[in-house]
């Protein structure tokens, strides 16, 4: 097993007054050369959007772009025609393809929104732009790992155009869950959303993350109740 450790206090961070944004990896002004990408996943942000505040309308291209809502909400709207607010328990894909224009705002007039976006290089270049989005209740990963997108149709989760998957589990205290990679080539990131999980004898705490490599599955052992994401990727 080949392991990277990540803790929470040596994220980027840029607090631009309405956005307040903590990187995983290189991102916008802050670069590290080490922490360019994990496999095929490029960005991890976890971002607090202020009230009323959000992203104007900007292009991407050849992306997969998932974002998952924690609290408040985020207003989508996009050149494809697609219009929605998503919330906590939500989670949305969009693959960017041969190029899309959306915006994402904050609705709330008093509300700050807490999410993840992640970008996950795709498969293959110049796909159809698409989106989806889904509602995966809580309940559905209570001391379970439950799949919310990925490119296999496993269950009823989003689909992403990469051998890759994204899950999302809550573990009580003391419970011992082992998790599986989705391809033996793959590699996992994981990050604790909040609570302290072991994992391969290493304690993680809020927002720290590990990435495992070269290892067919491990165990996750949650020290206190705990929310965790997986983020299982191509590592090349």
């Amino acid at each position: 097993m080949s392991t990277i450790i990540h803790q929470a206090k040596d994220r980027g961070h840029a607090n631009h007054g309405w956005l307040n944004a903590h990187h995983s990896f290189s991102f916008a002004q802050w670069y590290d050369p080490g922490r360019l990408q994990f496999g095929m996943l490029r960005v991890l942000n976890d971002d607090i959007v202020a009230a009323g505040e959000g992203f104007g309308m900007h292009p991407h291209n050849d992306m997969e772009i998932i974002t998952i809502i924690h609290s408040g909400a985020l207003e989508h709207k996009d050149n494809m025609g697609n219009g929605s607010v998503i919330r906590p328990g939500d989670v949305q894909v969009m693959s960017a393809g041969t190029g899309v224009f959306h915006s994402e705002f904050n609705p709330s007039a008093d509300d700050a929104t807490s999410l993840f976006q992640l970008w996950i290089f795709p498969k293959e270049k110049g796909i159809k732009p698409g989106y989806d989005q889904k509602t995966f209740p809580p309940a559905e990963r209570k001391n379970k790992i439950k799949i919310v997108a990925s490119g296999f149709n496993k269950e009823d989760e989003l689909y992403i155009h990469q051998d890759a998957m994204i899950s999302l589990g809550n573990l009580d205290k003391g419970k011992t869950i082992k998790y599986k990679m989705a391809l033996p080539e793959n590699g996992a990131y994981l990050m604790v959303i909040n609570g302290q999980v072991d994992v391969d004898g290493k304690i993680l705490y809020r927002r720290d993350a590990i990435g495992i490599s070269n290892v067919q599955s491990f165990e996750i052992n949650a020290l206190e109740e705990s929310d965790f994401m997986i983020v299982d990727v191509p590592m090349n």
